[in-house]
């Protein structure tokens, strides 16, 4: 009898849960999602947080370290009881004697590969992106090819299609490929074309770096970034009314140098061709484009960033002229603490023609009050370097990203030119132009990210 009872009290207690009530199930597994749902948060914010460190510690490491002068030591002792002395047969240390011309000249020490590859791993980085736009204006601008697109008016096109390839050579240098496709006039068929292919070497004397190879020059704030990383569709007009709508874009050698200052300073010079039809153009180096730029840095407060940067670049027309460049770009940015993104963004740039007398610049801010969704406008004012004239526009956007790796962006364009010159073909008046932009960015692989 007594073992009859000790089985049911196992039966019952190991087929217990399968007779529990639906009702107690359901609160068990509605306790689970809560905790998955929780755990996925943190998750989250973790990633966040990381990006945000990440960030903050590229603006670092991009900072020389600070150099602290050694307190002098007296020329001799203060007498009395009190004066501290070396014990006996230990002789003073001696402050650190500068680095000698030699140790300057010396090229720095290699380091390690950025990093460790397993086998079967590729020893490079490769990403893909995609830059789709639309365009829609009315007939007459059309008509003129008087729109930002020239030619591809009231179409939707492939701007840009770029394969990057990027990645250590050696602890020595770095180089990076990138093949682009894009549709550069109406039809099917999409133009392929060599955009960049440069190697840097990093450990040259005097803490100097050089990059050489074809390349978007560093010549303002916006000439290097990609058309798909760009927070607008299409670049300011002072850009592609003095340098073309590819921008500033050379064959040659830049060097850039970080001095040993309390302060964030690049000085960085360069000698190109100068292949730029629109600003340049005689493309040989027995009368080469040089270019230069300085750039600051500054942390105003943990929650408020400026860059500063002046440039020059100065090169012979086909015509045998001297062209000069001259620009400035300021940057401001203004992240609340705790804020994984900016809230606020302030920009403007200006280029001045030394040659033709005539200047633009533009205005652009941007309010990011949720992480996926940004709300911007820019203001463009440029004068005609061949013509007289000047023109007008602003251009406010909407941008949403549903991921880091996708975003899509919708504005509208109103352009106000003082002149019909130029912007009057096959009969029609582009004098007035009134645009929709529609944009869709995509990214996959590996994607280097731009600088502040």
């Amino acid at each position: 009898m007594r073992a009859f009872v000790i089985v049911v009290l196992l039966a019952i207690i190991g087929f217990g849960p399968w007779f529990a009530p639906p009702r107690a199930q359901a609160q068990d597994a509605e306790a689970l999602r809560r905790e998955i749902a929780e755990l996925r948060r943190q998750q989250e914010g973790y990633r966040r947080a990381i990006e945000a460190l990440s960030e903050r510690l590229q603006r670092l490491e991009q900072r020389p370290a600070p150099t602290v002068a050694a307190p002098r030591a007296p020329a001799t002792p203060a007498p009395g009881p009190t004066a501290l002395q070396a014990p006996a047969g230990v002789q003073p240390e001696a402050p650190p004697a500068p680095p000698a011309a030699m140790d300057l000249l010396r090229p720095r020490q290699p380091f390690a590969l950025y990093q460790p590859r397993g086998s079967g791993q590729l020893l490079f980085d490769m990403g893909v992106a995609g830059d789709f736009v639309g365009n829609v204006t009315r007939r007459g601008v059309d008509k003129a090819n008087a729109g930002t697109f020239a030619g591809r008016e009231n179409r939707f096109f492939p701007r840009e299609v770029e394969l990057s390839l990027f990645g250590q050579i050696d602890p020595y240098a770095r180089a990076e490929v990138r093949i682009e496709a894009g549709e550069d006039r109406p039809g099917t068929e999409t133009s392929v074309s060599l955009a960049e292919a440069s190697i840097t070497l990093l450990t040259l004397p005097y803490g100097t770096q050089a990059k050489l190879g074809q390349m978007r020059n560093r010549f303002g704030w916006s000439n290097i970034i990609h058309e798909h990383d760009l927070p607008w569709v299409d670049r300011p007009d002072v850009y592609r009314v003095f340098l073309g709508e590819d921008g500033l874009r050379e064959k040659g050698l830049e060097v850039t140098w970080l001095p040993l200052l309390p302060f964030y300073l690049e000085l960085l010079g360069g000698v190109f061709n100068g292949d730029n039809a629109t600003a340049f153009g005689f493309g040989k180096l027995d009368n080469p484009l040089v270019t230069g730029r300085a750039r600051t840095y500054f942390d105003l407060t943990d929650e408020h960033a400026i860059q500063v940067g002046f440039s020059f670049a100065s090169g012979e027309t086909d015509q045998h002229h001297r062209s000069t460049l001259l620009g400035y770009d300021v940057k401001y940015k203004y992240r609340p603490e705790g804020w994984l993104h900016p809230l606020l963004t302030v920009a403007s740039e200006g280029l001045y023609s030394r040659r033709n007398d005539a200047f633009g610049y533009y205005v652009w801010s941007e309010l990011q009050p949720w992480r996926r969704w940004a709300l911007g406008t820019r203001w463009d004012w440029t004068q005609f370097p061949e013509s007289p004239g000047h023109q007008w526009a602003i251009e406010p956007y909407l941008t949403f990203a549903p991921s880091e790796f996708f975003r899509l962006r919708a504005g509208y364009k109103h352009t106000v030119r003082s002149t019909r010159i130029g912007f009057s073909d096959n009969d029609a008046n582009g004098r007035i132009a009134d645009e929709l932009f529609l944009q869709a960015t995509f990214s996959l692989g590996a994607h280097p990210a731009h600088p502040f």
